[in-house]
């Protein structure tokens, strides 16, 4: 039989066979692996392909040979990632606000080339998030690589900040001025991706969110800032800035009931020191970003949180609970 131009491909063709069409349930057995071959143009003998599967092993790969009562075969056993590992993987993909919807199925289209395709359809079955809002804006995974980047050069980026307008669209922040930061360290918070960079001109950290970074340029200045980030702790930073919005920081002591002891320790930390009250609760002292977001999180947990000090912030507090009041006392009253 004349070998055909595909024949050379015949141990490259043989391992695809066995990784996308075997797994622990599925097997294939030499005649199988035969029929499959020709429809590659590709002829074989049994003896061939024994020989090949142990070149294959040999190499490294983990194919096991099975025999039971119904005849024997052979399937693909271990492989880069278990099907456990790749289903948290689209979780993940399939989850996040900032991958949007098509690249999220482009991500998974690639995770499911790392299993059989029996084991895809599981993945597929994974996909499905009700109700999940996904941005629009794919120049994310190009600044989030442009960032990365500008980090191992050491270089300082510039871009335009970007925000919405009631029309729907992003337009720059300051006219289309650009801001001129040194890159330092990515982090994912609160479902969004934020830069941590420093800014030379308020000499402090700074975090940007990614998907609203525009027309992003690597300068030829070196970063600055080392200093600065040789202190910074970024898990601390975002535990204290409530929805990674601003303010002024402060350490504040609040009095919880006892039952919120996880939602303490989920917003700052395992560290955190914790003193026990009477009558069911306890108190902290922690350093928070004072903002309306810290206040809108306390308003949030309703009477089972107090706030106790300092006074300034105690009063803050206050004030921003009877905005809110008087706001619909107003609308109340015009009714």
């Amino acid at each position: 039989m004349p070998k055909s131009s595909n024949q050379k491909l015949k141990l490259l063709y043989l391992l695809r066979i066995l990784q996308k069409e075997t797994d622990e349930e599925h097997y294939l057995n030499s005649q199988q692996l035969i029929e499959r071959l020709e429809k590659y143009d590709i002829s074989a003998e049994r003896k061939s392909i024994y020989d090949d599967i142990a070149r294959l092993t040999d190499f490294g790969y983990d194919i096991i040979h099975v025999k039971t009562k119904g005849g024997s075969g052979y399937y693909m056993g271990s492989r880069e990632f278990e099907l456990a590992e790749l289903k948290l993987l689209v979780d993940v993909v399939q989850a996040s606000r900032f991958i949007t919807l098509r690249k999220s199925r482009e991500l998974i289209n690639k995770l499911e080339q790392f299993v059989s395709g029996k084991e895809a359809q599981q993945l597929q079955r994974q996909v499905y998030v009700a109700g999940r809002v996904k941005t629009d804006n794919e120049s994310i995974y190009y600044n989030v690589d442009f960032i990365h980047r500008a980090i191992q050069e050491n270089r300082q980026i510039s871009f335009q900040y970007m925000e919405w307008t009631l029309d729907k669209k992003l337009v720059p922040r300051k006219g289309g001025a650009r801001y001129v930061i040194s890159p330092w360290a990515l982090s994912w918070n609160d479902e969004n991706y934020y830069l941590i960079g420093y800014d030379k001109e308020a000499d402090l950290m700074k975090h940007y969110r990614v998907d609203k970074m525009g027309s992003i340029g690597l300068t030829r200045e070196e970063r600055q800032g080392s200093s600065v980030f040789e202190n910074f702790d970024i898990a601390v930073y975002t535990n204290k800035t409530f929805g990674m919005y601003g303010g002024r920081e402060e350490i504040v002591s609040l009095v919880f009931a006892d039952q919120l002891i996880g939602v303490v320790l989920d917003r700052f930390g395992r560290e955190t020191d914790i003193r026990r009250l009477q009558e069911g609760t306890f108190r902290v002292r922690v350093k928070v970003a004072v903002s309306g977001q810290f206040f809108g999180w306390l308003a949030g947990l309703g009477t089972q949180v107090r706030l106790a000090g300092p006074e300034n912030v105690v009063e803050e507090y206050r004030n921003y609970l009877k905005k809110i009041y008087d706001r619909y006392e107003e609308g109340c009253s015009g009714q």
